[in-house]
């Protein structure tokens, strides 16, 4: 909850922006004292009283609709990533609100949030799907009771994820896995003089993220060590003032930060990279633009998300490959686990929080993991 303060006369006031009812908005503004600083003492007393007790406003007849853009507004945009941001607001309204946008707060309870899954079940939605909706709402939910107190239990308490029936296993072709065969014929496509080239073969070699990968810079690499320090991660955003359409953040979670070795293919790209980058500055001198990034264009600019994404898309088309750029990350992932890589390495190399997550995403994947464990079993039996 965000407070402002003002002067009147000689008094201080402050105000507080309190969630929505209605759709109107709720501002309460009172004497905060003669000093600013003691309207500041006052104001923190305030929001402290607010959120232990709830009694500076009454907002038992909000809405869903307002709750959840008050959620959003106070807690959502000020803790979390701007790529969970956007996941959130693309689930608060295609997920949440056509369910729950005419109902009070309070009359929402565990059989109507229980149907609304249901309902994502029926209308053909993923399991992976549902389960954000459902983790939104817990999330949110759980803040309605504490510290915003504007009900006195979180309904999602009671509501259970909808049984799928069929396994939530992906195929090859869900995750757009490349053969030998066709990264050949992409690197026919995307030579070394194009500037999505050093990308891909960093994504191809290492398992690394886009975001990864564009936020790359020069000094998480080193050459004696053969090693990448993922550190980084760059996200679009909307055009900033300066004109760019990126910004640079930490990486997906705690787990993500890691060091990745490399072999000695990927170092000598890099190396004939680096070289190349030092030409094109002195080639275009004043013009060029001046960052450590990694993976930049001739002329310096980098290579953002925005643009991966677009010429991904038309290599897509061009080329003849139904591919995406995480499609290096999980064939990455997938010849490790064929040429028999420990699973826990693998879990540390591609940043997953829980070994579980590599496992259910790559392991049914590989006929060969399959055919080594049967065969190893034989061999012992004939022992």
């Amino acid at each position: 909850m965000k407070g402002s303060l003002r002067k009147r006369g000689n008094n201080w006031y402050y105000s507080l922006e309190m969630p929505s009812v209605d759709g109107k908005r709720r501002r309460v503004e009172r004497y905060g004292g003669k000093t600013k600083g003691e309207a500041r003492l006052t104001l923190n007393r305030a929001i402290d009283e607010y959120v232990n007790s709830g009694s500076l406003f009454k907002v038992s007849e909000i809405s869903c609709s307002d709750f959840f853009e008050y959620w959003f507004k106070n807690y959502v945009e000020t803790n979390l990533k701007e790529n969970t941001q956007e996941n959130y607001r693309s689930t608060i309204d295609n997920h949440l609100l056509p369910y729950l946008s005419d109902y009070k707060l309070k009359q929402v309870g565990p059989e109507i949030l229980q149907d609304l899954l249901y309902k994502e079940v029926e209308k053909g939605f993923a399991k992976k799907t549902v389960a954000i909706t459902k983790s939104v709402l817990v999330s949110s939910l759980r803040r309605a009771v504490y510290p915003y107190q504007l009900i006195k239990e979180n309904p999602m308490t009671h509501v259970e994820m909808p049984k799928f029936d069929t396994p939530n296993l992906r195929s090859k072709e869900d995750l757009k896995i490349l053969s030998k065969k066709e990264f050949k014929k992409l690197r026919e496509y995307i030579t070394p003089s194009n500037h999505m080239y050093m990308p891909m073969m960093i994504a191809y070699h290492t398992g690394m993220r886009r975001g990864e990968v564009c936020g790359l810079e020069w000094d998480a690499i080193s050459f004696e060590d053969k090693t990448i320090t993922v550190k980084k991660n760059m996200i679009p955003t909307k055009k900033n003032p300066d004109g760019t359409t990126y910004k640079i953040t930490t990486p997906k979670t705690p787990s993500s930060y890691r060091e990745i070795d490399i072999g000695d293919t990927l170092i000598s790209l890099l190396k004939t990279h680096k070289k190349k980058q030092l030409e094109n500055k002195l080639l275009y001198g004043m013009h060029y633009t001046n960052t450590n990034f990694v993976c930049t264009k001739e002329n310096g600019e980098p290579v953002t998300p925005n643009v991966i994404k677009w010429n991904m898309d038309k290599a897509n088309q061009d080329a003849g490959i139904d591919f995406d750029f995480h499609s290096f990350r999980h064939t990455h992932a997938t010849q490790l686990l064929e040429l028999g890589v420990n699973i826990k390495a693998i879990q540390l190399r591609l940043g997953h929080s829980r070994i579980s997550t590599t496992m259910d995403t790559y392991m049914h994947l590989t006929k060969k993991e399959k055919r080594k464990a049967a065969d190893i079993f034989d061999a012992a039996m004939r022992e």
